[in-house]
């Protein structure tokens, strides 16, 4: 398989380029719209062609580049059944893997983040979106998300694999690329170190954090599976500028 890790700098977002080798078919989880001319240049680079998107929830701190990409490529969009999306032309659900060439990515369900919220497993990598992050998790407190049901998507599913299980989150704020789900097991301060439930949701309820400033823009745009508003505020005008390079491009 080939493989790239991709950063996305304004949103600290990851986007991950998966191809296979043997038809030339490639997947994006969680492209970001203002990054799609330098993910076109890599696939570009790598002699790939983009079969599908594919993201794991929806996003509230920046617009998914699905859309843009269909345009310019003829790729599907591959999202979260359970949010219904008439732009998404594959639901995705758990238990039926999303095949790209000879590729079988496999939906773990992992509300918690939000509602319809998925990891994605391959191999020996699985992509948590924001459900678990190195040294972290996602916040819970907006689009039905639930510190209850992020603990049991990870405790039950996530930290349920192997150790050795290697963690490419959906974020990381701090330079951080690549965990392991022992690693979080043992060392994440909110979902690992033998955390009860309870002392979940009091971390949880005490983060106090403040209202996501792209929200009421970001929400709009991917339930159209990335449309930049037309009244996007100046200083907001860069999510849905152009990016063309990376610093781990």
């Amino acid at each position: 398989m080939i493989f790239r890790q991709l950063f996305e700098p304004l949103s600290s977002t990851f986007t991950y380029l998966l191809g296979c080798e043997s038809t030339g078919q490639a997947l994006l989880i969680d492209p970001v719209v203002n990054s799609i001319d330098r993910d076109l240049a890599e696939l570009q680079r790598l002699g790939l062609t983009l079969a599908c998107t594919l993201d794991t929830h929806l996003h509230a701190d920046h617009i998914t580049g699905a859309l843009h990409l269909k345009e310019r490529t003829g790729c599907r969009i591959a999202a979260p059944a359970m949010e219904r999306l008439p732009c998404a032309d594959v639901g995705v659900v758990e238990g039926v893997p999303l095949m790209v060439g000879s590729l079988a990515v496999q939906p773990l369900h992992t509300p918690g983040h939000t509602d319809s919220h998925f990891a994605y497993l391959l191999g020996e990598r699985v992509f948590t979106g924001d459900a678990l992050l190195i040294d972290g998790c996602g916040r819970t407190d907006f689009q039905n998300g639930s510190a209850a049901e992020l603990y049991r998507s990870v405790h039950g599913k996530l930290f349920t694999l192997p150790d050795e299980q290697l963690v490419y989150p959906g974020h990381d704020y701090q330079g951080r690329r690549v965990s392991s789900i022992g690693q979080e097991k043992g060392r994440n301060p909110r979902l690992g170190q033998g955390r009860t439930l309870a002392e979940f949701e009091q971390i949880m309820a005490g983060l106090d954090l403040p209202y996501p400033k792209f929200i009421d823009h970001a929400l709009p745009g991917n339930r159209l599976c990335g449309v930049c508003p037309d009244d996007l505020p100046a200083q907001m005008q860069a999510y849905c500028g152009r990016m063309t390079e990376s610093p781990q491009g």
